[in-house]
């Protein structure tokens, strides 16, 4: 890579359909969390969500993106210098508005939001992608007919185990859990969780001792609490717990839209971002990891936080507040897990942080 002072390094996705400039490298500044850009580029379209893999190029790391737009796609990169490379083809995913994507099994997989699906494409041996194999598409529908009257895949990600791959569906109001065959890439659906109607999972994150899972509901401001067994493949709702104080509200007609949850590297703590009131809410979590208690809220130091990102070191969180057009970063206290901020960055329509 080139030389960033010894730096670590971060990855910005940005809307570019909004101004962002598509994918932005920064150095990450040890001491202080700061980052300093050291290039850019947009040769994937509104590359909402970001993912590292590894791959046999000069630098090893490969970088992926979803492209979230109406015939979505997804592009692997070589980061190897500051502006990242195509490697590879940029594949169509077979599905409409992939908002996020991760890495199972040898494979990349992507939640397509509008067409309500799941799909996985296989990682060659150099990194890039080859074509899109299985395309897994949700059933159902929720209460609330505005956002609901389809299935809307938000995001997907390995458990802790690598044995499942889970998929939330903000339209269906529930968690789907599927087995990857890593020879194929076929995906193949092995039960589904059912949340509280109206809630709206977006996103979901995994307690690090792997047997406990918060999922975190955008059409209400809540983050549901689920015993995750790991040797079933099962999810089961235990609690729900508020992510704002009694009476809050958002900035956009009264609403808060919840986006992102993280789970502290100890798993004493919980942060969710929430946009609309445009706040980070710290949670305590007891020993068990099964008790979630809202602890306060902080600014998340702009508008419209739409990506919440806890470093390497668990010392800092980093906010993408979209329509303010910042990156913010927070020390965060040992003992009590309140982010108190200490930097911002500019760029044009964040939609997502990750370190290298």
């Amino acid at each position: 890579m080139d030389s960033s002072n010894g730096a670590g390094r971060a990855f910005i996705g940005s809307f570019t359909s909004a101004g962002g400039r598509g994918i932005t490298v920064a150095a990450v500044d040890q001491e202080t969390g700061a980052l300093t850009v050291l290039g850019t580029t947009d040769v994937v379209p509104d590359p909402s969500y970001l993912a590292l893999g590894r791959g046999t190029g000069p630098g090893g790391a490969v970088l992926y993106a979803v492209s979230e737009t109406e015939k979505g796609a997804a592009g692997a990169l070589d980061i190897s210098h500051d502006v990242p490379r195509p490697l590879g083809d940029i594949r169509p995913v077979e599905g409409n508005g992939p908002t996020h994507l991760a890495l199972a099994a040898g494979h990349v997989v992507t939640a397509n939001y509008g067409s309500g699906s799941v799909t996985v494409l296989p990682v060659l041996a150099d990194g890039s992608l080859g074509a899109a194999g299985t395309v897994l598409t949700h059933e159902g529908s929720g209460p609330v007919t505005a956002r609901q009257q389809e299935p809307h895949a938000h995001q997907v990600l390995p458990d802790p185990s690598g044995n499942w791959v889970l998929s939330v569906d903000l339209g269906t109001d529930s968690v789907r859990i599927c087995a990857l065959d890593p020879d194929t890439g076929e995906l193949r659906l092995h039960g589904e969780t059912v949340l509280r109607p109206g809630t709206g999972p977006r996103h979901l994150a995994f307690h690090p001792a792997g047997a406990h899972a918060y999922v975190l509901n955008e059409l209400e401001p809540t983050v549901t609490v689920c015993r995750w067994d790991a040797a079933a493949g099962t999810l089961a709702a235990v609690g729900e717990t508020s992510v704002l104080p009694a009476g809050a509200s958002g900035g956009d007609g009264g609403q808060s839209y919840p986006s992102e949850v993280v789970v502290a590297h100890d798993g004493r703590f919980l942060w969710a971002a929430n946009r609309g009131h445009d706040s980070i809410s710290v949670l305590a979590l007891d020993a068990t990891g099964e008790q979630a208690s809202l602890v306060t809220t902080v600014s998340c130091g702009g508008h419209w936080p739409r990506d919440l990102a806890l470093d390497p070191s668990g010392r800092r969180l980093y906010a993408a507040n979209e329509r303010s057009g910042n990156v913010a970063w927070f020390a965060v206290d040992p003992a009590t897990g309140i982010p108190a901020p200490e930097g911002s960055l500019d760029v044009q329509a964040p939609s997502c942080v990750i370190f290298a």
